[in-house]
């Protein structure tokens, strides 16, 4: 080939050179530039898988601050503490400060003064009790005391005592003051309104209160099944009868045992005997009829009255 037609070839091929390189370059500015919008678009999804994906965090709950729970302040009753003074008082007399009774009468009531008995007085009370405290202002209270003597006289004595600390410290603060005794309560009108004759009820209760109270056979028998009480040890009695029963239920006025099931509430009047005489006393019960006879489930205290007092 001769050296100028080898020139117009080279001329001509620079040009497609040329043009071969520049089309590279926009193919990978092109690529480049789908990259970076990839990457941009990337973003909002990516974050929204991350999130997503990211385990949830649980606040930890606000622990519920404690409730206060305010609890009364237990106030000591100063009763026992009057009843001794107003005993040691009765006791002692201001002719002679030295005695046991006089002193413990000054100690409990430093500015209160002593009694002064005539000579041979029979005033010493033989029982001193504490029949009702009264709460006032400012941690004082004022305690009546029943004091009893032999002769049969109750006097009542009302004392003010100053309490401090919750009970911790008594003081009586004057000279006791003789008062009339508390008025006889109303008494409603009782609940055991059925009359019970003599018969099954009457009967069983009997043979319950013999072995309760003189140890005549085993308590155990008359109970009804679960109910577990014992006879009083020793034996108080040598002798008890069944004076009346009466009930709050209907059913109980029947001579015979009741159907199954079958609940009486029963107040049992009962007359002791020990050498020492005879002894008058009461008793609620509650009986279960069951396979033909009552069995006690129940012993109680005190009587139903209408109204539910008990």
């Amino acid at each position: 080939m001769s050296p100028g037609k080898q020139a117009s070839q080279s001329e001509a091929a620079a040009p497609m050179a040329a043009g071969a390189r520049l089309e590279a370059m926009c193919r990978r500015v092109r690529l480049s530039l789908l990259a970076v919008w990839t990457v941009i678009a990337a973003g909002p999804i990516a974050l929204c898988v991350a999130v997503a994906s990211t385990p949830t965090t649980v606040e930890a709950a606000t622990p519920a601050k404690p409730t206060a729970v305010r609890t009364a302040a237990v106030v000591a009753d100063p009763g026992g503490y009057a009843q001794l003074f107003v005993s040691a008082w009765l006791r002692s007399s201001a002719d002679d400060a030295t005695t046991a009774q006089a002193r413990l009468a000054q100690a409990l009531a430093p500015d209160v003064e002593l009694p002064d008995p005539a000579a041979g007085a029979q005033s010493k009370p033989l029982s001193v009790t504490a029949v009702r405290s009264a709460q006032r202002s400012g941690g004082t209270w004022s305690v009546t005391v029943a004091a009893q003597y032999a002769d049969g006289r109750l006097r009542y004595y009302a004392v003010p005592v100053a309490a401090g600390g919750a009970g911790a410290s008594f003081t009586v603060t004057g000279a006791p003051g003789v008062v009339a005794g508390p008025a006889r309560a109303r008494v409603a009108k009782s609940s055991y309104s059925v009359t019970v004759p003599e018969g099954d009820l009457s009967s069983a209760v009997g043979e319950f209160f013999a072995a309760y109270l003189t140890g005549s056979g085993e308590v155990s028998r008359y109970l009804a099944p679960g109910v577990t009480l014992s006879a009083v040890s020793p034996a108080p009695y040598q002798a008890v009868s069944v004076e009346q029963v009466s009930a709050v239920e209907e059913a109980a006025a029947a001579g015979q045992v009741s159907a199954d099931g079958t609940k009486v509430r029963a107040l049992v009047q009962v007359e002791a005997r020990d050498a020492d005489g005879r002894w008058p006393l009461a008793y609620e019960l509650a009986l279960e009829a069951r396979s033909g006879r009552w069995e006690v489930a129940a012993l109680e205290s005190g009587t139903v009255q209408d109204g539910g007092v008990r």
